[in-house]
């Protein structure tokens, strides 16, 4: 009898697994997808983006906040923090670019 419920309990987790799997994935994908981030990557044809220097700084400001606090705004080093991130973008996005031309120059 005692086993009866045991199984019972155990076929009753694993139903419950991949539903809570599922949940925690979606609250995730909430959090590293936001609205910001898919109108910066697919803007409307009808709006044209103010600066997307200021839009990504803002991204990037954001993503922070939502993955360690929103206390680490208040910490002194939050500015040098993002500045830190947005000069490594800029850096791998030039290098991106510079890697293109070189194939294009050597076609």
């Amino acid at each position: 009898m005692k086993s009866m419920k045991n199984l019972k309990f155990t076929n009753e987790l694993k139903g419950i697994g991949p539903k809570l799997k599922w949940f925690l994935f979606t609250q995730m994908q909430d959090l590293k997808l936001t609205s910001d981030y898919i109108n910066f990557i697919c803007p409307d044809a009808n709006r044209e983006m103010s600066n997307p220097i200021e839009n990504l700084e803002k991204m990037v400001r954001q993503s922070l906040i939502r993955e360690f606090s929103p206390e680490i705004q208040n910490l002194k080093s939050f500015d040098l923090l993002v500045a830190t991130v947005m000069h490594n973008i800029q850096v791998k996005a030039l290098q991106g670019d510079a890697v293109t031309e070189e194939e294009l120059e050597s076609d």
